[in-house]
């Protein structure tokens, strides 16, 4: 993009475009959604709680959504299928989907836990990356953004199929920008810190419970390796997503962005 192309406005680009979102219809995908919807961008989102695309469809009638399990081939399928239908091509993939996976020690961890976590935060984006760059290809190129975490930068005591996962995404993200960089596709991940919502309150109580301290105690030291003292917030990481998308963020790939309030460790 020449400067006299540049625009001040941030999100010049990014409406018209045609954006599939994982796990879009709560949490930090629908944050995402929702910031994407209001530059102009045509939304299909995916989601496993009926309840959340219900509140979803009321809220964004003119957007796609289904329900699919990004670990399970077929879903992923259908929901190609679909986004083909309703969109009639991508020009974005969000790969949003994630769960927070046990806590526990390695010798106390289920192995189907293990797998069920790599299942869905790492084998989930191949299955999507699988079906979504020939879309992406036939439209001239795109953008492809993996949510991967501080904990794919940080080793994570008591959550190693989470932070497993997450290191996974980096790889999977810088390869990926080196294979389809000549195909005009952008591949970045996002590293969200301690995100305030349901999911990381949840994860804090767990391990507060792990280790007989309160759920404030645990608050307070989670914050205290953080240079900033304070979470991040879902409309953090989307304002992030949309600058990757938007023509600012064009020359942008094969990083890994943390939009976490700088951790230091975990």
């Amino acid at each position: 993009m020449t400067e006299a192309a540049a625009s001040n406005d941030l999100a010049a680009g990014i409406a018209g475009q045609r954006v599939l979102i994982t796990a879009g219809a709560g949490g930090i995908g629908l944050a995402i959604a929702g910031r994407l919807a209001r530059h102009g961008a045509r939304i299909f989102v995916c989601d496993v709680s009926d309840e959340a695309l219900d509140a979803f469809g009321r809220d964004f009638p003119d957007a796609g959504r289904i329900k699919a399990d990004v670990s399970d081939d077929g879903d992923v399928d259908r929901m190609f299928a679909a986004v083909a239908d309703t969109l009639g091509g991508l020009d974005a993939l969000i790969n949003n989907a994630g769960i927070a996976g046990p806590t526990g020690g390695v010798d106390e961890i289920d192995p189907a836990d293990w797998r069920r976590t790599l299942d869905i935060c790492l084998t989930g984006q191949f299955l999507c990356a699988h079906r979504g760059v020939p879309m992406l290809k036939a439209a001239g190129g795109g953008s492809i953004v993996n949510m991967s975490s501080a904990a794919g930068r940080h080793g994570y005591a008591f959550r190693t199929p989470y932070s497993s996962a997450k290191f996974g995404v980096i790889g999977f993200t810088q390869s990926l920008a080196k294979e389809l960089g000549p195909a005009n596709i952008r591949v970045n991940a996002i590293l969200p810190g301690i995100v305030e919502g349901p999911r990381m309150t949840g994860v804090i109580r767990a391990r507060a419970e792990q280790v007989g301290v309160s759920y404030e105690e645990m608050e307070a030291e989670y914050l205290s390796r953080v240079s900033l003292r304070r979470m991040v917030s879902p409309h953090d990481v989307a304002a992030m997503i949309a600058f990757l998308l938007s023509d600012a963020g064009a020359n942008v790939s094969g990083q890994s962005l943390g939009v976490d309030a700088n951790v230091e460790t975990l």
